[in-house]
């Protein structure tokens, strides 16, 4: 009888787990989709106040993400306000910059810079987090950074704005997932997506007072996929994280590079050249290796990239679940 028990409890399981991944895949494009978006709007409205709209509908993912014992004012509380105004700081900082990156750059040249942000929290958890590091790891950090020499090419082609908007956006959201890890499961999630909302407000709202540009019904509609898609990612990625376990929802965040290879061609004229096809493949393979050697070691995985950088705060902490883990 137990032996039955355990079979079913385990068949449960497999289907809870392969209907995480497939939320998560689902997430990740709606996501992409997202960031589409901002690059269809081809710069017509200023990047900050791109934002801030994006951060006002934004808010329609807290209903969602807020639990019966959350409070509407636990969008605010913290148990630690120095890292919450951090993190504050990152979530404007980190949206911004997504933004103007993908206002820019092309959306594959965008996100490959993006996917640095697992070498950045490798980082940064050394310095801040005193966490162990060994050779695996660093050598998947020394394959991203090669991998975006490969595709940057400096010296050989022209950068940008957006590539450095690019890299401190990655750097920004590597941050206030090192935030996270400090803070551990003690802070609510809730309280976590609010730091960042309220900061891209109050940051890209103070740099709107010298100018304001008027949306046209077109934009407005782009604005609004933004913005509620970005919502709509992170319902769906959190859903996904309460299915499966964080090391099998993490992974798919890669799909977004195929997703934005397939709207680079098919709306923006984008191509991909063999060095940048090459240098991207390494970035990939280096964010996959230490995501493979996070999940050996139990530490919670880093969040998802996408231009709403708010995405999977569930993916930042260790939660309980309804679904049996591994």
């Amino acid at each position: 009888m137990s032996s039955i028990t355990a079979d079913s409890s385990s068949a449960a399981a497999g289907r809870s787990a392969l209907r995480g991944v497939l939320v998560a895949f689902a997430s990740y494009a709606v996501f992409a989709f997202s960031d589409a978006s901002i690059k269809i709007l081809h710069g017509g409205l200023p990047s900050y106040q791109v934002a801030f709209i994006g951060a006002l509908f934004g808010f329609a993912a807290v209903p969602f993400l807020k639990r019966r014992e959350d409070a509407w004012l636990d969008t605010v509380k913290t148990t630690n306000r120095p890292m919450w105004l951090l993190r504050f700081v990152c979530g404007a900082t980190g949206t911004i910059c997504s933004v103007i990156a993908f206002t820019k750059l092309p959306m594959a040249e965008a996100f490959a810079l993006l996917f640095l942000l697992p070498s950045f929290v490798t980082i940064l958890s050394v310095i801040f987090l005193k966490e162990d590091v060994r050779w695996q790891r660093w050598t998947a950090v020394i394959l991203g950074f090669i991998g975006v020499l490969v595709v940057l090419r400096p010296g050989f082609r022209e950068l940008s704005i957006g590539h450095l908007a690019a890299a401190i956006g990655g750097f920004a959201s590597a941050i206030s997932i090192v935030i996270n890890r400090a803070l551990g499961a003690k802070e609510k999630r809730i309280s976590l997506y609010g730091a960042g909302l309220f900061g891209t407000l109050i940051f890209s709202g103070f740099l709107m007072l010298s100018e304001v540009t008027m949306p046209t019904p077109t934009q407005w509609i782009f604005l609004a996929s933004y913005g509620l898609l970005g919502a709509l990612g992170n319902v769906l990625l959190m859903n996904a994280a309460h299915m499966a376990p964080a090391n099998l929802v993490a992974p798919p965040q890669y799909s977004q590079m195929i997703w934005a290879i397939i709207f680079g061609y098919l709306l923006f004229n984008d191509s991909i050249d063999t060095p940048m096809a090459l240098g991207i493949i390494l970035i990939i393979f280096s964010g996959l290796l230490t995501l493979a050697r996070e999940r050996r070691r139990g530490t919670p995985l880093p969040a998802a990239v996408a231009g709403n950088t708010q995405a999977a705060v569930a993916m930042t902490q260790e939660e309980p679940s309804d679904a049996p883990r591994n």
